[in-house]
C-alpha cells in the first residue's frame, strides 16, 4: 500500500524489471535515509495500480487504492516535490488487456476492455481505460523541462571500458524509408495564439453535406501557446507501405517497422495497423472483415490477428494463404519464438529499436536468427531524418568509438504536455470525406484540413511558459559547460518555424545568440556526430519527441545503454523530478528472471537519481544530512563503476541484487569516512564493517538463489511477499540493513 505519511522523497512504484529491482533497492534506501531522519515514501503509478484506482466501484474495500498519479500531478506543481520516477509501462492495448485479465484472475472484478464498444456503458468503460493506456503518466508528472545527460562517472567508465559496437560497411543496404509527402510533416500548420484568439476552442468535422459534428468540444488555448494541426493521408500511407514491402524484397533486406505505439497511443497504433494490413495484402482483402468479426484487430498487431484466425473454422486455409505470400524477410523481435516486428505494437519502440540497429552496424535478425541489413520503415518524416542521417554518417565514417567519443546532453521541451506527446485527446481518424477544423473561441477558424475517411488528424500545443523555461534552461546549460549548443528546429516545418520566431529574439535579448546554432534535425544530427566523433561535447536542445529519441540514440551509442543517464526535470514551481532512465528492455529482463532467477537490470539510473534527489533536498530545504547522504551516494555510484560491480547478463554471474549489495557497502563506507556529520559517520561505521566482513557469505547467498525459475506471483501485479523473497535472498545482508 502507498505510504500515507508526509515523505521527504517519493519513490515511484512502477512495472517490470525496474519494479523488481525496487523490491531489493528500496529497503536499502529507506534504511539509509532513516538514519538521517528522512522518510522515503512511495506512490504507485504502475499499470496495474492505475487500472485498480480507475474502477473503485468494481472492487472491495481491501482491493481499492488511491489514485496516486493524480496525487503526484498535484504535488509536482508545488515547491515541495521531490520525486524519483522510474520507467513505467506506457501500455499498448494488448498490454492493457493482459493486465486487466491478470487482475481479473486475481479476483479483481474489473470490466473487460471493450474493443468495439456498442452501448453508452461500454463507451464509458472504454474511455476510462483509454485514459490509462499509452503515455498516461509522463504528461501528468512532467511539469518542467528535461535536463538529461550522462553523469561524469558514467561517461568516464564508458570511455575506459568501451562497450561492443557492430561494424559498419560502406556498402550496407540498411536504410530508412519514409513517406515522400502527405504525412504529418508535409501537412502541418501552426500558429501562436494571440490575446484575441485565446479561450476554449473546438475541433469540428464538417461532412461533404455540410453537417457539422464536434470532435472536441473544449480545447483550451492560452495566449502565447503554439498550436499545431496536421494529418496523414491513409491512402498515401497504404501506398507507401506497399511500396516499402516491394522495395525491401528487391533489396534482399529485412522489413522492419519502427513506431511509438505507446506514447502516441492513438495515431501510431492506427499506422501500425495499416502496416499489418499491408503485409497481409490480398489475404486481408479477402478475409479481413471475417477476421475482425472474430476479434482480430490489426491495430493490436499481427499476433492479435493470428490469434483471431486460430479461432476461425477456416484457419488452416487462411494461414496457408499467409504462408504463400511473396514477402521479404521480417525483422524479428524473437526468432526462436516466431515473434515478428509486426506482432505486438509495444514490442518495437522506435527510440529503443533504431539505436539498437545502428549500434549493431545496421544489422537485425531474421526468422532463422541470421544477421542482415534491414529497411527501417518510419512512415512520417518529422523525425525519421535523424536516423537516416546517422546511418549515412556511419556508413561513411565507420562506427562511433565509445572510448574517445564526446557526450551529447539534452535540454528537452516537455512541460505541460508539450507537442505531440500531448496530442492523445485531440487525435482523430476521419469518419468520412470532409474537413477537420479548429474553431477558436472568437469564432475564427485557426486551422483547417480537407481529409478523406480514415485519414489520421491530430493537433497539439506547446504553452508559452514551458517554451520560455526551455530556452532559459538551454542558456544555463551552455553557460555552465561552454559546449556546442544546437536548437534542433526545422524552419520548413510549421511548428518549428513558430518556435524559431520565439527562440531567436530570446537569445538575442540575452546577448548569447552567437553561442547557439539552429539546425533542422538532419543537419543537427550530422553536426553532432561530427562533434562527438572528434571527442567534443554537444547540447541538443529539442522538442518533446526528439528529446525522447535523442536521449536513447546517443546514450546507447556512447554508453551502451540509456538506462544510466542522469535525467533531471526542474519543475517550474521549484520542485524536482528525477527520472532514472529508459525501460525498453525491461520485459526481457523479467522473462530471464522468471526462467533463471537472474535479473540483469542495471540500477545505475536509480543510483544517480538518488544522489541528485538527496542533494536537491539539501539545497532546497537546507537539510545538511540529506546533502551528506547525496554526496556519499555519488561516491558509491563511482565505486560501482570503478570496481565493475554492475550486473552481468548471464545466469550464474553477479546480477542486480549483487550490485545493490555493493552499492550499500560503498555508500555505508563513504558515510562512515566523511567528516561533515559525526553522528552519521558513527552510525554507518558498524554497518560498513559488517557489510565488508559479510562479503563472502552475502555473495554466496545471492549466488545460490540463481539458476532456477522464480515465482513472482504475477507479471503486472506481483505478490509482494514472493517478490521480496526472490529479490532479497541474502538473510545476512537483510539483517545488516535491518
Amino acid at each position: 500500500m502507498t505510504d500515507t505519511s508526509k515523505p521527504d522523497v517519493l519513490y515511484t512504484i512502477v512495472d517490470e524489471a525496474p519494479e523488481l529491482a525496487t523490491a531489493s533497492l528500496l529497503p536499502i534506501v529507506r534504511a539509509f535515509a532513516a538514519a538521517a531522519d528522512l522518510n522515503v515514501g512511495t506512490k504507485d503509478i504502475s499499470l496495474a495500480g492505475r487500472i485498480i484506482s480507475t474502477f473503485p466501484e468494481s472492487l472491495t474495500d481491501e482491493q481499492r487504492q488511491s489514485d496516486d498519479l493524480a496525487d503526484l500531478g498535484v504535488l509536482v506543481k508545488t515547491p515541495d516535490a521531490n520525486v524519483i520516477k522510474l520507467p513505467n509501462i506506457s501500455a499498448s492495448v494488448p498490454q492493457l488487456v493482459a493486465a486487466i485479465e491478470e487482475l481479473q484472475a486475481k479476483g479483481y472484478a474489473l470490466p473487460d476492455y471493450p474493443e468495439a464498444p456498442a452501448t453508452d456503458e461500454e463507451k464509458a468503460i472504454r474511455a476510462r481505460y483509454d485514459s490509462i493506456k499509452g503515455s498516461a503518466v509522463n504528461p501528468v508528472l512532467r511539469e518542467g523541462n528535461s535536463d538529461r545527460r550522462a553523469a561524469k562517472a558514467v561517461k568516464n567508465y564508458a570511455q575506459n571500458n568501451p562497450h561492443s559496437m557492430g561494424t559498419w560497411a560502406s556498402d550496407s543496404k540498411t536504410k530508412v524509408s519514409s513517406m515522400a509527402g502527405n504525412d504529418f510533416y508535409a501537412n502541418e500548420v501552426s500558429a501562436t495564439i494571440t490575446a484575441a484568439q485565446a479561450g476554449d476552442a473546438k475541433i469540428e468535422f464538417v461532412g461533404k453535406d455540410g453537417a457539422v459534428s464536434v470532435l472536441k468540444d473544449v480545447w483550451p488555448l492560452e495566449e502565447g501557446t503554439v498550436a499545431d494541426a496536421t494529418f496523414m493521408s491513409a491512402k498515401s500511407l497504404a501506398s507507401f507501405l506497399a511500396e516499402a514491402i516491394e522495395d525491401t524484397k528487391a533489396d534482399g533486406t529485412m522489413f522492419s517497422l519502427h513506431m511509438k505505439a505507446t506514447m502516441m497511443k492513438v495515431s501510431d497504433p492506427i499506422i501500425f495497423g495499416h502496416a499489418v494490413v499491408a503485409w497481409l495484402g490480398p489475404v486481408w482483402d479477402k478475409h479481413g472483415e471475417a477476421i475482425k468479426a472474430a476479434g482480430g484487430s490489426p491495430n493490436s498487431g499481427l499476433g492479435d490477428v493470428l490469434a483471431a484466425i486460430d479461432s476461425m473454422d477456416n484457419a488452416a486455409e487462411i494461414k496457408a494463404e499467409i504462408a504463400a505470400l511473396d514477402r521479404p524477410s521480417m525483422y524479428m523481435v524473437d526468432s526462436d519464438k516466431g515473434i515478428t516486428n509486426l506482432h505486438v505494437p509495444s514490442d518495437v519502440i522506435i527510440d529503443a529499436s533504431m539505436p539498437a540497429v545502428i549500434r549493431a552496424g545496421g544489422k537485425g535478425w531474421d526468422e532463422a536468427g541470421n544477421k542482415g541489413d534491414t529497411n527501417c520503415v518510419i512512415p512520417d518524416r518529422s523525425y525519421s531524418t535523424i536516423y537516416d542521417e546517422a546511418i549515412n554518417f556511419f556508413k561513411a565514417n565507420g562506427a562511433l568509438n565509445p572510448s574517445t567519443a564526446g557526450a551529447v546532453a539534452n535540454v528537452g521541451l516537455m512541460a505541460q504536455k508539450a507537442e505531440e506527446y500531448g496530442s492523445h485527446p485531440t487525435t482523430f481518424e476521419a469518419p468520412a470525406d470532409g474537413t477537420i477544423r479548429v474553431v477558436l473561441a472568437n469564432g475564427e477558424t485557426l486551422h483547417s484540413h480537407d481529409v478523406e475517411g480514415g485519414d489520421i488528424w491530430r493537433s497539439c500545443t506547446a504553452k508559452a511558459a514551458p517554451i520560455q523555461n526551455w530556452i532559459e534552461l538551454a542558456m544555463d546549460r551552455q553557460r555552465l559547460t561552454g559546449s556546442e549548443a544546437i536548437f534542433w528546429l526545422d524552419e520548413n516545418r510549421g511548428h518549428d518555424a513558430q518556435l524559431i520566431a520565439i527562440v531567436k529574439p530570446a537569445l538575442e535579448a540575452a546577448g548569447v545568440a552567437d553561442k547557439f546554432q539552429i539546425l533542422a534535425p538532419r543537419e543537427a544530427t550530422a553536426q553532432t556526430l561530427k562533434t562527438i566523433t572528434a571527442g567534443d561535447d554537444s547540447i541538443a536542445i529539442s522538442g518533446n519527441v526528439l528529446r525522447d529519441y535523442l536521449t536513447d540514440l546517443y546514450p546507447i551509442l556512447e554508453l551502451g545503454t540509456s538506462a544510466k543517464m542522469l535525467s533531471i526535470v526542474k519543475l517550474m514551481k521549484g520542485g524536482g523530478l528525477f527520472e532514472t532512465g529508459a525501460g525498453g528492455s525491461a520485459p526481457k529482463h523479467v522473462q530471464q528472471l522468471a526462467e533463471e532467477n537472474h535479473l540483469r537490470w542495471d540500477s545505475m539510473g536509480e543510483f544517480c537519481a538518488l544522489g541528485e534527489s538527496f542533494n536537491f533536498l539539501a539545497d532546497s530545504k537546507g537539510n545538511a544530512k540529506a546533502g551528506v547522504l547525496g554526496r556519499a551516494a555519488e561516491e558509491a555510484t563511482q565505486g560501482i563503476l570503478d570496481n565493475n560491480k554492475s550486473p552481468s547478463r548471464k545466469v550464474g554471474e553477479p546480477d542486480n541484487r549483487d550490485s545493490h549489495y555493493w552499492f550499500a557497502r560503498y555508500w555505508a563506507d563513504a558515510l562512515s569516512k566523511q567528516t561533515d556529520d559525526v553522528e552519521l559517520a558513527n552510525h554507518f561505521g558498524p554497518i560498513a564493517e559488517a557489510l565488508i566482513a559479510g562479503e563472502e557469505k552475502i555473495v554466496a547467498e545471492l549466488a545460490a538463489a540463481q539458476g532456477k525459475p522464480a515465482d513472482l506471483g504475477g507479471y503486472f501485479k506481483t505478490d509482494p511477499e514472493k517478490t521480496a523473497a526472490v529479490m532479497r535472498p541474502s538473510a545476512t545482508f537483510n539483517e545488516i540493513i535491518g
